[in-house]
């Protein structure tokens, strides 16, 4: 826990930095995500506990992604508060204004999780139906980020969002179990050289 603290804290020191030595990045989030919700299989639902506080920097497009609609690159973290699934990784984010100062912005990354892989105690036992009822079980230690956000701007440099993301191996990065993982949250965004 200690170790999340601290690197928690780190990425949001690097948030707080003059906006002079914000090269290259085009804006950052922060906020509060609801935690191992359930969309639309719910057999997994709130099996962990508490909200994730999760920190995103995007970057500028850079212009080899321009054939590809230029997504922003970005890294970002999200730390469980009760001690359950936290993440952190890096992706691309698509932003497409659908009407004035409205944006949809859907994503694709790759993630890096401290959750369950897989349940250590044999099938049948009490044991492993007491650890299957209380853990979602990634089946790999790497998984794909899906998201999509609805952002709507708020004056001339900031947004709020409202976030949807899946993580989840998808039987590519990994085999067996694939028990995944739904969060939804607001998140507030500051955006550079507007």
């Amino acid at each position: 826990m200690i170790g999340k603290a601290a690197g928690l804290a780190a990425f949001g020191a690097m948030l707080m930095a003059p906006a002079q030595a914000n090269a290259g990045i085009a804006e950052v989030h922060a906020g509060l995500m609801q935690h191992n919700i359930c969309v639309t299989n719910c057999k997994n639902a709130d099996k962990e506990d508490g909200p994730n506080v999760e920190f995103q920097v995007s970057f500028d497009s850079p212009e080899f992604l321009g054939w590809a609609f230029a997504p922003q690159p970005y890294v970002m973290a999200s730390v469980n508060t009760a001690g359950d699934t936290s993440f952190g990784g890096a992706g691309l984010e698509w932003s497409w204004k659908f009407a004035p100062g409205w944006a949809l912005e859907p994503g694709l990354g790759y993630v890096i999780h401290d959750g369950e892989l897989e349940n250590p105690y044999a099938n049948g036992t009490p044991e492993a139906a007491a650890f299957a009822e209380a853990h979602v079980q990634y089946g790999s230690r790497d998984l794909f980020r899906t998201s999509l956000a609805l952002t709507r701007e708020i004056g001339a440099a900031w947004e709020v969002q409202l976030l949807y993301e899946h993580l989840s191996h998808g039987q590519i990065l990994g085999s067996g179990r694939n028990q995944g993982v739904d969060q939804i949250g607001l998140r507030l965004g500051y955006r550079f050289g507007d």
